[in-house]
């Protein structure tokens, strides 16, 4: 085998050597690679077998995925990848793994151009100052001669370019410019592969021509409408069946294309294609008039049956109308009545609402002739208080009750959700150190044959891929920096994890201070031994410590059913959740 060239070598090593942003320049060098062999000369072909072999190629086909945007060289390095990446492909004699260049990797990189000219597509039709535009139309019109050329070396890619949603996507557009130039894409496309139009699904080809159609119904730009009329004209040319499809799905396109496109100066085209519609339509037209008269038989034998069998079922449709008729004045009639009982009720309770204020007016009067006059004002703020607190406690607890209601149904899942997932890890956790460990058994001895096949493969792999040397000095120069880096890491995390140990100790005594304020008594009723729990640390610790035990006493005598979720808990482990059942919010050591 030949040695692979110098300069992809050390393309190859830069590249695997560089951070991401820095490659897509990198790897702009293989034009000049590229340009250094004349096409088609077996130079040229070791070149783009060693570029490939080197996944330099893979490279360029995953930096078209990319935002430019944000990247050195911008959109200008974009458009050279994909013309690079078109070169490389095309004239590459693939040896191994044919199947996943063919089936895989040409597709891939097919989307992935066509992704890079929907994006350029967009900022085009978004850019407003004039040299920008000229700028993304240039790029674009760069992308599109990179497709045209993959898909002219690999004949096969016509159909995936067709079938690609981003091809439609592109196709499908308001703007002149880049209709344009897509559509010159079709037009290289079906002069490259004159049947791909059969080979792709009905819908993709009813989608394409569907778009063609529009261009030609909705502008009245002549160089819209010619490049639209010769993809038609081609379309019809190559295949008879397709001519057939267009003159039975658009009924109107030949008084649109006669109205509306003659005299725009590419009437010879236009004739053609007049001519070819008018040949399909004059050769159906004795067909259509012998499926029209079977249709119009068709249709009287079936409106006859209709009529009989309606006829038949007269009687019942009068029954059913009657039925109808006294289920709505049932209806109606029940509507009525509900209607009137509201306002009864209605009426009743607005009675009741009167009465009950007549009597608590006169109740106000009377308290008022028994309270002395300087005591009113007092009274009257009482009884708004009163008032107010009664209104507030019952909005309160009907909040409470709606939200309880809301909450209730994912509360009680969120709960068997935990009590299931504890159970079945705690189940898996002991499963696997009960688990015995699997007995070695001896490999089974090579024969002669199959070592030495083997030892032919180990030396046909080291002869594809040498290894690159490397010097003592640089062995330890490498050894000697990843050894820095590795001591690095080490004092960082340390430190680290010290100041994360002391912000949960601090978190800790935070919330064990706010736990004790919020219990704490006023300051009316405080007394001088209260003093004493703010002073020392070690109260609270001795309340945590009294509090963890009586919880665990209390677990360890509750009755079997209460412990349903926690059947593979070990004897001696108390879950976390029953110790700081009664604690609240008051963390101690820094543990929640």
């Amino acid at each position: 085998l030949a040695a692979a060239d110098p300069r992809v070598l050390a393309l190859a090593a830069q590249v695997a050597e560089s951070r991401e942003q820095d490659i897509p320049l990198l790897l702009l060098k293989l034009k000049g690679i590229l340009n250094s062999a004349s096409l088609g000369c077996e130079e040229s072909k070791k070149i783009k077998q060693d570029i490939y072999s080197y996944d330099l190629t893979q490279y360029c086909m995953l930096v078209l995925r990319q935002d430019h945007s944000r990247l050195h060289g911008g959109w200008a390095t974009a458009a050279q990848l994909a013309e690079i990446l078109s070169h490389c492909c095309v004239g590459l004699e693939v040896k191994e793994d044919t199947e996943e260049f063919y089936k895989k990797f040409l597709p891939s990189a097919i989307d992935n151009l066509l992704f890079l000219g929907r994006r350029l597509q967009a900022r085009y039709i978004r850019a407003i100052k004039d040299e920008e535009k000229q700028d993304f139309l240039r790029w674009f019109q760069t992308v599109t001669d990179a497709i045209c050329w993959l898909f002219g070396g690999h004949i096969q890619l016509a159909a995936c370019v067709l079938q690609n949603d981003h091809f439609l996507q592109l196709l499908i557009t308001d703007d002149v410019e880049t209709a344009i130039i897509m559509m010159s894409v079709l037009h290289n496309i079906l002069r490259v592969n004159s049947s791909v139009l059969l080979q792709i699904d009905e819908e993709t080809l009813h989608s394409v021509l569907d778009e063609l159609v529009y261009k030609l119904s909705s502008t009245t730009n002549p160089v819209v409408g010619n490049a639209a009329t010769k993809l038609l004209l081609l379309v019809a040319k190559f295949c008879k069946q397709l001519v057939k499809l267009l003159t039975a799905r658009y009924k109107g396109l030949k008084g649109l294309l006669s109205k509306q496109w003659i005299g725009k100066g590419f009437d010879k085209d236009l004739s053609q294609l007049l001519d070819l519609l008018d040949l399909e339509q004059s050769s159906g037209k004795g067909e259509m008039q012998r499926q029209h008269e079977a249709a119009c038989i068709i249709q009287a034998t079936w409106r006859g049956f209709l009529t009989r069998k309606r006829l038949k079922k007269l009687p019942q449709a009068v029954t059913a109308l009657q039925r109808s008729f006294r289920a709505k004045r049932e209806q109606e009639l029940q509507h009525l009545k509900k209607q009137k009982e509201d306002e009864a009720l209605k009426l009743q309770m607005q009675l009741q609402r009167q009465r009950a204020m007549r009597l608590f007016h006169e109740r106000q009067l009377a308290l008022l002739e028994i309270i002395h006059a300087s005591q009113v004002n007092k009274y009257m703020e009482e009884m708004e208080g009163k008032s107010a607190l009664t209104i507030q406690r019952f909005w309160r607890g009907y909040r409470a009750r709606r939200n309880f209601h809301q909450q209730r149904q994912s509360l009680k899942e969120y709960k068997a959700a935990v009590v299931i997932q504890r159970a079945a890890c705690k189940f898996l956790e002991k499963r696997r150190r009960r688990r015995p460990l699997s007995s070695w058994k001896d490999p089974k001895g090579l024969t002669d044959e199959q070592r030495l096949a083997l030892q032919q493969k180990v030396d046909d792999y080291i002869k594809l891929h040498p290894a690159s040397q490397m010097s003592e000095e640089m062995s330890k120069e490498l050894h000697m920096q990843a050894q820095e880096k590795l001591a690095q890491f080490l004092l960082r995390s340390r430190l680290d994890q010290r100041a994360a140990q002391r912000r949960e100790t601090l978190l800790a005594q935070v919330n064990t201070d706010v736990e004790l304020l919020m219990n704490a008594p006023g300051l009316a009723e405080i007394m001088e031994k209260d003093l004493d729990v703010f002073m020392s640390r070690s109260i609270p610790v001795a309340t945590k410590a009294r509090q963890s035990h009586n919880t665990m006493l209390k677990y360890t005598r509750c009755p079997w059913w209460k412990k349903l979720g926690d059947e593979f808990v070990e004897d001696d482990v108390i879950p976390d959740d029953a110790l700081n059942a009664e604690l609240g919010t008051l963390f101690i050591g820094g543990r929640k």
